[in-house]
């Protein structure tokens, strides 16, 4: 989840450096070929098929204000194997007694933008653009990206949202508008998602709140590995729905579906 602060002016160095351009193929360059902060490949557009590629091959955008959209693979990478997901004994009686309601996919928009406008600590404005929002919102139409909410007396408060192909799940950002709103959300998310037979949470890059969950740094090869192991697995497509303590999907509109064919080259 791309949380921490970045350097714009060694971001801008970075792309003088010739870093490649993409084109209206779908092709990306070889991972090894990435700078040292991940920085893959620069240009192209956020189309659903671009998207899919990318995610397949452990690439996410990360647009950088002033600058081309950008593309990245770090190495290492922060994973957390839901099977592994550590929560303290203080937000386990928060979550048991806290009162919030836990949904998924009922608010996709308004997670990405309250995602949006969340205010963070080193930070000025945001990578999530409203480009980024529209992007994310037609995968979220076709069933290919999720939000876990947190709910109170009808009011949204907390939340994260990420893509989901196979059975891994691409984690980008969170809010929350009330003391630990977000952790319930992300709590209640990985044990759904552990239950439901999903191999890795990407969390993309470190910080010390992931850390706290559990996640750990892989090196790019272990992550390639274990991605591949997960999307050899159905992708859960649709709207999510919790069922015991797994999910379910409700499969998206057949307009959907020819669609995710397309972006997938079916």
């Amino acid at each position: 989840m791309q949380e921490p602060a970045f350097d714009a002016d060694r971001m801008a160095a970075l792309v003088a450096l010739r870093i490649p351009e993409l084109d209206d193929r779908l092709a990306f360059p070889p991972l090894h070929r990435s700078g040292p902060d991940g920085l893959l490949a620069v240009g192209g557009d956020l189309r659903p098929e671009r998207l899919v590629a990318a995610y397949s091959q452990g690439i996410f955008p990360w647009p950088h204000d002033g600058l081309p959209l950008l593309w990245f693979s770090p190495d290492p990478r922060m994973v957390l194997d839901p099977r592994r997901l550590h929560v303290g004994r203080s937000l386990r009686a928060r979550i048991q007694h806290a009162g919030f309601e836990l949904r998924f996919d009922t608010a996709f928009r308004q997670v990405m933008e309250a995602c949006a406008s969340a205010p963070r600590p080193g930070q000025q404005g945001t990578w999530i653009t409203p480009a980024m929002i529209e992007a994310y919102c037609a995968l979220h139409a076709r069933g290919l990206a999720h939000s876990a909410e947190a709910w109170r007396a009808g009011r949204l408060v907390g939340g994260l949202y990420g893509v989901s192909l196979g059975r891994a799940f691409f984690g980008e950002s969170m809010f929350t508008r009330e003391s630990d709103a977000s952790k319930v959300a992300f709590v209640g998310l990985v044990q759904r998602l552990g239950a439901s037979g999903f191999q890795l949470v990407d969390c993309q890059m470190h910080t010390p709140h992931l850390a706290r969950f559990g996640a750990v740094l892989w090196s790019r090869v272990r992550y390639l590995e274990a991605l591949r192991r997960a999307l050899r697995q159905p992708t859960l497509r649709g709207r999510w729905l919790a069922q015991d303590d797994g999910l379910v999907a409700q499969p998206p509109a057949e307009a959907g579906r020819r669609s995710l064919a397309a972006a997938q080259g079916g």
